[in-house]
This record gives structure tokens, C-alpha cells and sequence, in this order.
């Protein structure tokens, strides 16, 4: 059976729509975070805090969680601001972000991180430290949604 040139020209329009609205429904987007995290410690440590995602117009609630493992000592208020990245949904910032590193604040200091988690979102952050706080240790920051 021969198809109409009309009916496969339809047919070719109407799959090159969807091929359209399916690459674009996938592409993977950007939001902006704010984190107020506090930490303390000694030899382990743990943190806490809260925070937003803003994704497409619209602001999410955030919490966040942790444990240090390792040379950690004092207490500090950390206030990071970036963006984050591959995330195709708001939830695709909840995971477990994990780091190992090294730092010291003594008064007010800078902080730069970037992270990744099991969803493949990166944060990359910045901000400032208050406290007194020394580590060099392994830590793990959970974050999920409110």
C-alpha cells in the first residue's frame, strides 16, 4: 500500500515534534542554593542546617545534615550561596555529597566548595565561615527537601 506525500509529510512533521518536546523535556537545568550550615566537633563532628533551592521560578525548602570523621575541632556558622547544576527536577538536589578536606577559621573566613552527589547535581558554593574551627577530615553533607 502507497501512502499519500500529505500523510508522510504529517507523519514526518508530527515526529519531528515530538522528537523536539522530548529533547527538550530532558535537557538538564540550574538553580540557585542557599545553605546556612552549623558545625561542631571533636575528632567527630556533626553539622546541621537549612537553606533553599530556587529552580524555575520557584523556591524550595532545604535541610541539611551531617557527620566528620577525622581531625575536627571547634564549632562554626558557615553561609554558602551558588549555584547548582544538572538537576532536571527540584528533588535531583537531595542526595548525599560527599568530601574530603582540609581547613581552619578563626574569626570570619572564606569557604569554596564544590560538591557532587549519586544524582550527578553539582553545587559549586561559596560564602563564609564563622567560628573557631580546624579539621582535616573526611565529611559527608546530606541534603533534602522540607
Amino acid at each position: 500500500m502507497k501512502m499519500s506525500s500529505a500523510l508522510r509529510v504529517a507523519l514526518l512533521a508530527l515526529t519531528a515534534f515530538a522528537g523536539t518536546m522530548l529533547s527538550s523535556a530532558s535537557h538538564a537545568d540550574e538553580g540557585f542554593v542557599q545553605l546556612v550550615i552549623y558545625k561542631a566537633g571533636w575528632i567527630i563532628g556533626g553539622s546541621g542546617g537549612s537553606g533553599s533551592l530556587t529552580f524555575r521560578g520557584r523556591t524550595y525548602a532545604l535541610s541539611t545534615g551531617g557527620l566528620d570523621y577525622g581531625l575536627v575541632f571547634g564549632g562554626s556558622k558557615t553561609v554558602l550561596r551558588g549555584r547548582v547544576s544538572n538537576i532536571y527536577r527540584p528533588s535531583d538536589v537531595a542526595g548525599v555529597y560527599g568530601a574530603a578536606g582540609a581547613g581552619l577559621a578563626v574569626g570570619r573566613g572564606a569557604r569554596a566548595i564544590v560538591l557532587t552527589n549519586q544524582k550527578g547535581a553539582v553545587l559549586e558554593l561559596s560564602g563564609s565561615q564563622t567560628g573557631l574551627m580546624a579539621n582535616a577530615d573526611l565529611s559527608g553533607l546530606a541534603i533534602t527537601m522540607r
